[in-house]
C-alpha cells in the first residue's frame, strides 16, 4: 500500500514518477532556503519588525484610551474608582506649632499691672471720703532679674498718676511694685518687684530685621485682668511708622512716636504688653491702637531696638537726660495771618516755622539772646517747620553740652544764634 502526503498531490492528480518527485523535492527545498534568507534580514525583515511594532502600539493605545479621555479638557467621563488622596497643609501646621512654642516661651514673662489711685467720693449732701482703688490696668514684660529684684517694662500711660502699683503674676499671685523711672516722650516706664515668684524673663529680639508680612504675636491683658494672658496673632503691617501723640491733652500733637504697625488685635489693657516673633523673642512693646468705628486692625508697638536705650537709662537714672533750650513753642501755622504780618512781621514767603512764645530766665536760649516772638526756621542747617521737627532734632541729634546753631526771623530779619544745651532736668 502506498501513502501520499496531501502536499504532494491533490485527490484528482495523476501519480508522479520517482524522478519527477525527486526534482520537485529539490525545487521545494531551494524555495524554502530562499524564503528563510529573506525573512532573516534585509528590507523584508525590517518590514516585518515594523509591522509587529505597529500592532503592539495600537494595542497599547486602545488599552490606555479611557484614561487619556478622562484627562482631556472638558471631559466629564470618569472611569477611575480610586479615592482622592488627602493632603495636609504642612506650612500652616508648622506656623501653628511655632506660635504655640513662642507663646510657651514668652507668656510667663508677661504680667498684669494695676494702677491704684486715691479717689474722693461724696458730695454736698454727704461728707466726702477718700479711698484707694484701681483706676486702670495694663500689661508689662519682665525683662531682667538682678539678685532679689525683677525689672518690668511697660508704658508710661499705664503707671501715670499712680499712688500704688500692683503686679499680677501668671500664677495669680500679687506683688507690690515700685516705680524705677518713666519717660512721657517715648511712653515707656520701668517698675520693679521681688524676684521670688519670677520664673521667666523675656529675651530681646531685633526689631530692625523685621519684614512686612512677618508673623507676630501680641500677649497681654485686654480689658483688664479678666482676660489675663490673652494671645492674638497677626503680621507686621508696616515699619518705621510715625504716629502723632498729644501728651498734654490740649488737642495738639506734641510728638511723633516711632512705631511698628501690626494687625494683631491690641485693646485697652494690652498696653505695655509683649509683641513677640515666632522665636518667642520680644520685638515690641504694645502701646496703642487707632480706635475709630471705621478702622480695623491698626495697632502699634514701640520697636524694642528703640526702647532698649530708654529702658537702660530709666533703670540707671530713673529719668531720661535730654538737652533743652529753655523755651515755650507754638507752630507758626497756628498763628493767624494778621499776627504773622503785624506782630511777627514775617516775609510773605515764610509760611512755616516755630514761634518762641516764652524764654526761661538763665536758660540756654536766654543766654544766647533768643527773644519772645522769634520764629525758628532752621537748626544746624536743617529746615524746621513744626515743633515736632524741632523736638526730633533736639532729642535725636543732640545731647547735653552740645552747641546748637539756629536761625530765627526777628521782626522780619534773619538772625543766627548759638546755644550751649543743658540738661532738661536742671531747669
Amino acid at each position: 500500500m502506498s501513502y501520499f502526503h496531501d502536499d504532494e498531490y491533490k485527490n484528482d492528480e495523476v501519480p508522479k514518477t520517482p524522478l519527477q518527485e525527486r526534482l520537485e523535492k529539490e525545487e521545494r527545498e531551494t524555495q524554502e532556503k530562499r524564503l528563510k534568507k529573506k525573512s532573516g534580514g534585509g528590507k523584508g525583515g525590517y518590514f516585518f519588525s515594523g509591522f509587529v511594532g505597529v500592532i503592539i502600539g495600537a494595542l497599547l493605545v486602545w488599552l490606555m484610551l479611557p484614561g487619556l479621555v478622562n484627562q482631556m479638557p472638558g471631559s466629564t467621563e470618569t472611569t477611575s474608582t480610586a479615592k482622592p488622596e488627602t493632603t495636609i497643609d504642612q506650612t500652616a501646621t508648622a506656623v501653628t506649632t511655632d506660635v504655640v512654642k513662642a507663646v510657651d516661651k514668652a507668656s510667663a514673662a508677661v504680667v498684669g499691672i494695676s494702677n491704684i489711685q486715691t479717689v474722693t467720693s461724696g458730695g454736698f449732701w454727704s461728707p466726702s471720703t477718700t479711698k484707694d482703688e484701681t483706676a486702670g490696668s495694663g500689661s508689662g514684660v519682665i525683662y531682667k532679674v538682678a539678685g532679689d529684684t525683677a525689672f518690668i517694662v511697660t508704658n508710661n500711660h499705664v503707671i501715670e498718676g499712680a499712688k500704688q502699683l500692683e503686679v499680677t503674676m501668671p500664677d495669680g499671685t500679687k506683688e507690690e511694685a515700685k516705680l524705677v523711672g518713666n519717660d512721657m516722650w517715648t511712653d515707656l516706664a520701668v517698675i520693679s518687684i521681688s524676684s521670688k515668684n519670677v520664673k521667666t524673663v523675656a529675651a530681646f529680639g531685633n526689631s530692625d530685621v523685621l519684614k512686612q508680612g512677618e508673623a507676630v504675636i501680641a500677649i497681654g491683658n485686654p480689658l483688664g485682668l479678666d482676660f489675663y494672658g490673652s494671645v492674638t496673632t497677626g503680621v507686621v503691617s508696616g515699619k518705621d511708622r510715625s504716629v502723632p501723640v498729644d501728651l498734654n491733652g490740649d488737642g495738639t500733637s506734641d510728638w511723633q512716636q516711632e512705631v511698628l504697625q501690626t494687625d494683631a488685635a491690641i485693646n485697652p489693657g494690652n498696653s505695655g504688653g509683649a509683641l513677640v516673633n515666632l522665636a518667642g523673642e520680644l520685638i515690641g512693646i504694645n502701646s496703642m491702637k487707632i480706635a475709630e468705628s471705621q478702622v480695623e486692625g491698626l495697632g502699634f508697638s514701640i520697636p524694642i531696638n528703640s526702647a532698649i536705650p530708654i529702658i537702660e537709662e530709666l533703670e540707671k537714672n530713673g529719668k531720661m537726660e535730654r538737652p533743652t533750650m529753655g523755651i515755650s513753642l507754638t507752630d507758626l501755622t497756628d498763628v493767624p495771618a494778621f499776627y504773622q504780618q503785624q506782630t511777627l512781621k514775617l516775609p510773605q514767603d515764610v509760611t512755616t516755622g516755630v514761634v518762641i512764645t516764652d524764654v526761661k530766665g538763665n536758660s540756654p536760649a536766654s543766654k544766647a539772646g533768643a527773644q519772645q516772638y522769634d520764629v525758628i526756621v532752621e537748626m544746624d542747617g536743617q529746615k524746621i517747620e513744626t515743633a515736632i521737627d524741632l523736638r526730633k532734632h533736639l532729642y535725636n541729634e543732640k545731647k547735653t553740652g552740645d552747641t546748637l546753631t539756629m536761625k530765627v526771623y526777628r521782626q522780619g530779619k534773619l538772625v543766627e544764634l548759638k546755644l550751649t544745651l543743658t540738661d532738661s532736668n536742671a531747669l
